[in-house]
């Protein structure tokens, strides 16, 4: 009986020690989290008129101009899942034809890559699909 109990305390010591052994180095954990964030997204803009596509690569901070659109994407994020990814972006697009001085964002929040129509940009010319964010 006593032997058991020796072994027991030794097993519970174990896996005590191999759980603050795991909780002390979070870096792997911050590292997995920071693959999921990217730069950069890639977004195509369909001009409606003409039925021509463009592939646009912007950095996350910056405004890019695209004829008389300006984008400007604030941070996208992978999934954790490899099976069926999503891409998310937080995009802000301006158009730049309207004169008006208010700088109200023609679409104005997140997009997502497998469901364009949950929040989508709804423009007379243009359409915008979220494509990669890396």
């Amino acid at each position: 009986m006593k032997k058991n109990i020796e072994v027991g305390k030794i097993k519970l010591l174990f896996l005590f020690s191999l759980i603050v052994i795991l909780s002390i180095n979070p870096s792997s954990n911050l590292k997995a989290i920071s693959d999921l964030e990217g730069d950069f997204i890639e977004i195509k803009v369909l001009d409606k008129i003409s039925s021509k596509n463009t592939l646009v690569k912007i950095k996350n901070g910056e405004e890019t101009k695209h004829k008389d659109l300006l984008i400007k994407s604030m941070k996208c994020k992978n999934s954790e899942f490899d099976d069926n990814p999503e891409v998310t972006a937080y995009i802000q697009v301006k158009d730049l034809t309207k004169r008006n001085k208010d700088d109200v964002f023609v679409f104005n929040g997140w997009m997502f890559s497998s469901s364009p129509s949950i929040a989508p940009f709804d423009h007379p010319v243009y359409d915008i699909w979220l494509i990669k964010c890396y």
